[in-house]
């Protein structure tokens, strides 16, 4: 079976078939949530189903790329990962300490998630007084060893997934600490990343961190190594095609749409380094022309290609961006670059959410 490459069928499998499984394999995860006795801990737990089902949502377009039968795997690895990143970012968003120490302990469970056999829970909560979540961080986990271990492209994968994992755990940690810590610690990264990786120099230290704030790789990775065996040079290939700009496009549109409520949170944004209005512009066009021009070499580049024409509209048709003029004045500028395709995927986002809302409150 083919991935789609068309709109109208893209579009129709998301809303058929994937949708309706993601909402099944996020009720699992929902019930288990809610036997969490500590009252914080069960909180952030049904925080992190109950509220980022658009990230679980997306996650599982990549399902689409592999063999049907192996489909059911892939989005319970795909959906029990995305669990475990907003459950962890909802504790360390609402941390009093502020300690690295935590975010890197609490980030050790997505590097075991993609090490079978390494589980141990005993260090994710280690520098925190509220340990007890019932099981809920480790048996996140383990579904998702449990799955990947049976993908036969996953040893060849491995490599590649845990790269990119390393760079998102890294970001976690230095986008968390204390404020006046936050772009020392993201600049020296660059700076070290560069030196063994020149090419991103092209990228300003700010888009680099934002580039691997994006679970796209390690989905697409997962996808791909379900399907067939994998070669560690193919996982590479496919890790360079959306690390940095298809990852960085994805995650600077998502701070885009989150400027107003950074601000009144005084979160950090990437956004707001930008020197203006143009050149965030400008820079969100070039990263779309690098990412499309990258995309085009996967395989099955018609699907990636409207996979990230997709991801603009979507963005861009959020209701955060139609509540507000300014920054929907800039989105419709945004909009205009994706293309055709664009449009259509964000006038079909604007009507699939509206209907969503009104089911929501009949």
């Amino acid at each position: 079976m083919k991935a789609p490459t068309t709109m109208w069928t893209m579009v129709y499998k998301v809303y058929k078939e994937v949708v309706p499984e993601v909402h099944e394999i996020l009720d699992e995860w929902r019930k288990k949530a809610e036997t969490i006795e500590d009252e914080e801990l069960r909180a952030f737990a049904l925080e992190s189903v109950n509220e980022n089902t658009f990230h679980n949502e997306g996650g599982g377009v990549f399902s689409l790329l592999t063999k049907k039968e192996a489909r059911k795997d892939v989005l319970w690895f795909i959906v029990s990962y995305q669990v475990i990143c907003d459950y962890l970012d909802s504790l360390c968003d609402q941390s009093a300490s502020l300690d690295p120490n935590d975010f890197r302990s609490l980030h050790e469970a997505l590097k075991q998630a993609l090490h079978p056999g390494t589980l141990d829970e005993t260090v994710y909560y280690e520098h925190r007084e509220q340990k007890n979540d019932n099981g809920f961080l480790r048996e996140l986990v383990a579904k998702c060893q449990e799955k990947i271990a049976t993908f036969p492209g996953f040893e060849g994968a491995q490599g590649s997934m845990e790269e990119l994992s390393l760079h998102y755990r890294n970001l976690q940690v230095y986008k968390h600490v204390k404020k006046e810590d936050r772009e020392p610690l993201l600049i020296k990264w660059y700076e070290e990343t560069v030196a063994q990786d020149p090419a991103l120099s092209q990228m300003r230290w700010y888009e680099f961190a934002a580039s691997t704030g994006s679970t796209l790789g390690v989905y697409t990775l997962a996808a791909y190594a379900s399907k067939e065996a994998l070669t560690k040079e193919q996982a590479e290939g496919i890790k360079s095609n959306y690390f940095p700009y298809a990852q960085g496009l994805h995650i600077l549109l998502d701070y885009f749409i989150d400027q107003e409520e950074d601000l009144a949170d005084d979160e950090l944004n990437f956004c707001t380094y930008y020197k203006n209005e143009e050149d965030m512009v400008e820079r969100m066009g070039l990263f779309k022309e690098k990412a499309e021009a990258s995309l085009s070499e996967m395989p099955d580049p018609g699907f990636h290609t409207l996979i990230n024409k997709g991801i603009i509209a979507i963005y861009l048709a959020d209701k955060k961006v139609q509540k507000d003029p300014e920054i929907k004045r800039v989105a419709n500028r945004m909009i205009r670059f994706g293309g055709i395709s664009t449009l259509f995927f964000y006038l079909n986002s604007w009507v699939f959410r509206k209907v969503g809302d009104k089911e929501k409150t009949a």
